[in-house]
């Protein structure tokens, strides 16, 4: 697309800050909907395994959908929207303590995320520059890894490199260690 439709794309944003979730456990639903189209995820966070997770995602897109709605009128439902970014950022971190053996305390970290989830209509805008397109279709864990037949045909130059037979080192030899002098006996009686 042209500059110009990019700068036309509608954006719009929704932000669901201190929830009380660790945010490496709010990552892993939260990279089930990233390049989603929102129909589409909003579905997935209505089914998520994660129940209590899965709701608050699911009214975080719908917000999102319902300020993208505001922003413009002619926008009819979900489907017309991609998320092309979602985010999760650590919150306030409370801090307590339980008691242990011997008087000491034991830290618990009582973690909190900031997931915030950008909408726009057109599937390739990037709010970030530094993301890559094919980043954001497919979480990590879900991509493909290219098989081996499908890898480029070797050169000619690296085909010689590889044909090159490989001098091996020699095993380095250990000396033989030094036999002590053997002692002689010690005799009770007379000297002979």
């Amino acid at each position: 697309m042209s500059n110009t439709a990019t700068a036309n794309a509608l954006v719009s944003r929704a932000v669901l800050r201190d929830f009380r979730v660790t945010p490496q456990k709010a990552r892993r639903v939260v990279n089930l909907v990233r390049g989603q189209r929102a129909d589409t995820a909003l579905n997935m966070m209505k089914f998520a395994n994660q129940p209590e997770l899965g709701a608050a995602i699911y009214s975080l897109i719908a917000s999102a959908v319902a300020n993208a709605k505001q922003k413009n009128p002619s926008i009819r439902d979900a489907s017309e929207l991609w998320i092309i970014e979602a985010l999760v950022d650590e919150g306030f971190t409370m801090k307590r303590y339980r008691p242990r053996a011997q008087g000491r305390g034991f830290a618990i970290d009582k973690r909190s995320s900031q997931v915030t989830v950008i909408l726009s209509d057109d599937k390739n805008l990037r709010t970030n520059k530094n993301l890559k397109a094919s980043q954001m279709q497919k979480p990590k864990a879900l991509r493909k890894q290219t098989p081996i037949a499908d890898a480029p045909a070797p050169t000619k130059a690296s085909n010689a490199i590889a044909e090159k037979p490989v001098a091996k080192k020699a095993a380095a030899k250990k000396a033989p260690a030094k036999k002590a002098p053997a002692k002689k006996a010690a005799t009770k009686g007379k000297a002979e």
